[in-house]
């Protein structure tokens, strides 16, 4: 079964002028595995993304399922197809928020190494707005924005044992991160759905995700279309569980 001349093209543009080993030591999986991954799912009918779109899902899928040998490998494709550096940085910034930095270390370290590879001057262009005196009023804003005007006062909601952890969420998640330059709230949201889904045991936020999502305009079709590209690298029975989420979000939408 050769692989498809589209595909063989796709790859091209992602890796120009490398050749796969794999060819030589696992014929028969590259060729499905390709024909599958670089062909089919991208062009089933109804679940493209563009091109930036579909790689800054992937790498933040990678990072949320702990794939640091194949995101490693997908960095430069992800530049070939217009990602930029600052996009890349925000992906694994966030990241932290929402897998914690004993996950995330080994991406940040394999990301520098890469764009330096590739000629990127580092330390990039700050992207902060937020100032340690400001974070927490700004990432409530941020909330709101997000999920609605319920958030205003969420950092100082809950038990007063847990209470701080809300805080955190406004001031550290939604405050260092969400308010940064790079990446859109859209942008964010979807990267976020991408580290939940990737990483599993986490539906519930998940789901919360998924409507944070629709209300700032990235539909149900949209997260489905993100679920479709980025299957070949979680696998179904964590792309399923986040179609249900997805669809649990939608129904709480309508009501």
């Amino acid at each position: 079964m050769p692989i498809s001349e589209f595909a063989a093209a796709y790859h091209e543009k992602m890796f120009p002028g490398y050749q796969s080993d794999f060819l030589r030591t696992d014929p028969e999986f590259i060729e499905r595995f390709d024909n599958f991954a670089f062909d089919e799912v991208i062009n089933q009918d109804g679940q493209q993304l563009d091109d930036k779109t579909r790689w800054m899902a992937i790498l933040a899928t990678l990072i949320g399922c702990q794939g640091i040998d194949e995101y490693e490998k997908l960095l430069g494709a992800a530049l070939n197809f217009g990602v930029t550096p600052v996009e890349i940085k925000e992906i694994v910034y966030q990241a932290v928020a929402y897998l914690g930095i004993g996950r995330v270390f080994p991406f940040l370290n394999a990301t520098n190494t890469v764009l330096e590879a590739q000629g990127v001057r580092l330390p990039l262009e700050g992207q902060a707005t937020s100032t340690m005196e400001n974070r927490r009023e700004l990432g409530t804003q941020a909330q709101v924005d997000i999920f609605g005007e319920g958030m205003q006062n969420f950092w100082q909601s809950g038990p007063e044992e847990s209470k701080h952890i809300n805080y955190w969420l406004a001031d550290n998640c939604f405050g260092d991160y969400y308010t940064r330059t790079g990446l859109s709230y859209a942008q964010r949201e979807m990267i976020t759905f991408c580290f939940l889904a990737a990483q599993g045991g986490c539906e519930p936020q998940l789901t919360s995700h998924a409507a944070g999502n629709m209300r700032v305009g990235n539909d149900k079709a949209f997260l489905i279309r993100v679920i479709s590209q980025c299957l070949p690298y979680i696998g179904y029975p964590r792309s399923l569980n986040a179609l249900a989420c997805v669809n649990r979000a939608a129904e709480t939408q309508k009501e």
